[in-house]
């Protein structure tokens, strides 16, 4: 019986197992109390550092502090752009443990529209370094403040900030000179520095605030930070302040803007007003324009969206990216390139039957008038606008130094100094045409250049910076928003300037002043009944911009063609002629005739700018 139990349980070998198993496990136990010590020791001694500075991380951080963004003032100081306290709807994602919950909490509690999840749970990416706040909502109301405020437990990681929103007083109006600031996008982070706009949530998008965003940004400061393990700020260890970005002193007269801005009403149209002395830019309008304010803030999609496919083109800057062919406002340049290249003289005189022709061409080219003005010389041709004593001129002249002379005048590039994105438009050229078309040139492509059509394209940016030149009798300057700046050195960007226009006979600038006064006041200008009663001399010269090509044996007239197939109505002159204050440039488009819309509307500018009051306040406030 007891040889049976020995068989069934053996109690030595048993204990030896035990035995073997417990030395195992005590083995198991030591190895891994050496790990555990040896990790504890790597960790305390040789990584102290790292982890101190990762404690210390987690204990205190660094919080951006954004600079406030400089002013902006018109000549007179009055200001165009200021910033007003505001209250924004930030998020901190290491904060959150469900973004797209939150997020959806956040639209509800707000009203927000369907579409705004999606775009709120965008935005909170939009961050340049971890545990920065993302900004979701801006310009929160005081109802929204209070439910955010209610459901705070609902919403980890939400918070509401204060800051300082750009506003422009001037709306419509200025949108189109000053530009608007908007949200930085992902596009924009992939070239700004991030450290310089830590904090930051937008920037200059267009315009003055685009070109200026260096000056007007500003430099961002800091504070670090003691916060608790919810992330709470406990107390500020130390800190170092903003610095604003500096405040700006436009040019920009912004009664001028408003009043030009209410005579456009409404109308697909752009004018640019030039001091001719400094080059300062006293208006720059576009018209339609459009709310800047409007971008700041959470913008509706369908708004936006509306902008955009409005036919009228409100987000379309038409004073210095519009290209129009510059008709016969440029008569006057071309008269004066014909008489330093001794093409006419002043008494030259020439038989007008109402067409030119080539040598060896059957084509008329007509004048507007179909019977012709009779004996007309340059001043008489310019008064009137007489189509067939220029296409004489130029095909004379030649596109070849036609071309090379009026770029004297700024055609074909861009001049303005910070005038954002201004394009510089097409002044033809021979070796322009073999480039671009393969092609030669042919001589009724000269005549058609000579009166400011065919291939010729200017913006009317460009036909006011020529035209101050002109007023300036050929001294050169260059078109600029900026008058003043905090800082006065590296006022504006250095560019070489364009040399000025020297004559063999200064007297022909007078001729020239004396033919397009007589636009405006000589009993057969094409504008006579706009300068009637005008108690200083205008110098001017309407254009037609043509739109699209009538045939010149057919009676079509204008009126028959639909609306965006008229042609456009142009404008340029000074005044006053013996001590230019302001040249300017027009044009309506799909309005016919300069003479019938855009000289009336120049003669109302003009009476505005150049009131004894206006004119006092101008010297009173005159910019830098």
């Amino acid at each position: 019986m007891t040889e049976f139990r020995r068989q069934i349980k053996d109690p030595e070998k048993e204990s030896r197992i035990f035995l073997f198993r417990g030395r195992l496990l005590l083995f198991f136990v030591v190895l891994l109390m050496f790990v555990l010590l040896g990790r504890m020791a790597y960790l305390q001694v040789f990584q102290y550092d790292i982890y101190t500075l990762r404690s210390e991380r987690n204990r205190t951080s660094v919080e951006a502090i954004p600079p406030t963004r400089g002013l902006i003032y018109d000549r007179q100081g009055k200001l165009l752009a200021d910033n007003l306290p505001s209250h924004s709807l930030t998020l901190t994602r290491e904060l959150t443990e469900d973004v797209k919950l939150v997020v959806a909490r956040i639209c509800m509690l707000l009203e927000l529209d369907a579409a705004c999840q999606e775009t709120l749970t965008e935005r909170s990416y939009q961050r340049r370094r971890p545990f920065e706040p993302a900004l979701l909502v801006d310009q929160l109301t005081e109802e929204q403040i209070a439910r955010i405020a209610v459901n705070r437990h609902l919403l980890p990681g939400v918070d509401i900030s204060a800051q300082l929103l750009r506003n422009y007083p001037g709306g419509e109006a200025l949108s189109h000179a000053l530009g608007y600031v908007g949200r930085i996008s992902e596009e924009d982070m992939l070239t700004l520095d991030r450290r310089a706009y830590s904090g930051t949530h937008y920037l200059g998008k267009t315009g003055v605030e685009r070109f200026y965003e260096d000056q007007l940004h500003g430099k961002v400061g800091y504070r670090k930070v003691e916060t608790n393990a919810r992330g709470r700020v406990i107390k500020v260890v130390e800190s170092e302040l903003p610095i604003p970005g500096e405040d700006l002193v436009l040019y920009l007269d912004a009664e001028l803007q408003q009043k030009i801005y209410a005579l456009l009403d409404n109308r697909k149209a752009a004018v640019v007003a030039i001091e001719p002395k400094t080059g300062g830019i006293l208006s720059l309008v576009s018209s339609p324009g459009y709310d800047p304010n409007v971008f700041i803030g959470m913008l509706d999609s369908t708004e936006f969206n509306g902008l955009r496919r409005d036919p009228k083109l409100p987000l379309f800057d038409r004073a210095s990216r519009g290209q129009y062919a510059p008709g016969s406002t440029i008569k006057p340049m071309l008269g004066i390139a014909a008489l330093e290249n001794d093409i006419v003289t002043r008494d030259y005189e020439l038989l007008d039957r109402g067409y030119f022709q080539l040598p060896n061409d059957d084509r008329l080219y007509r004048n507007w008038k179909r019977t012709g003005h009779g004996t007309v010389d340059l001043a008489r041709a310019i008064a009137v606008s007489n189509n067939t004593f220029f296409y004489n001129l130029a095909y004379n002249l030649g596109i070849d130094e036609m071309s090379a002379f009026m770029r004297r005048f700024g055609f074909g590039e861009s001049t303005a100094l910070d005038v954002n994105s201004a394009r510089e438009g097409l002044m033809p050229s021979r070796e322009w045409k073999k480039i671009t078309q393969k092609q030669p040139w042919f001589p009724g492509e000269t005549l058609s250049t000579g009166i400011g059509q065919g291939y010729w394209l200017t913006t009317p940016l460009q036909l006011a910076t020529a035209t101050a030149v002109l007023a300036n009798r050929g001294e050169w300057v260059q078109p600029r928003f900026l008058a003043s700046r905090a800082t006065e050195t590296g006022l504006l960007p250095k560019k070489v300037t364009k040399q000025d226009i020297q004559l063999k006979d200064n007297e022909n600038w007078n001729y020239i002043f004396d033919a397009m006064a007589d636009v405006m006041h000589g009993f057969e200008g094409t504008a006579r009944f706009s300068g009637r009663g005008a108690q200083y001399r205008i110098a001017g010269k309407t254009g037609t911009s043509q739109v699209y090509s009538l045939s010149q044996e057919k009676d079509t007239t204008e009126t028959e063609l639909p609306e965006h197939l008229r042609d456009h109505a142009v404008f340029v002159g000074f005044a006053p002629v013996e001590n230019p204050q302001i040249a300017l440039a027009i044009v309506v488009e799909n309005a016919g005739g300069g003479s019938k819309v855009a000289a009336p509307l120049a003669r109302q500018i003009l009476d505005f700018y150049l009131t004894p009051e206006r004119l006092a306040a101008k010297e009173t406030h005159r910019a830098p």
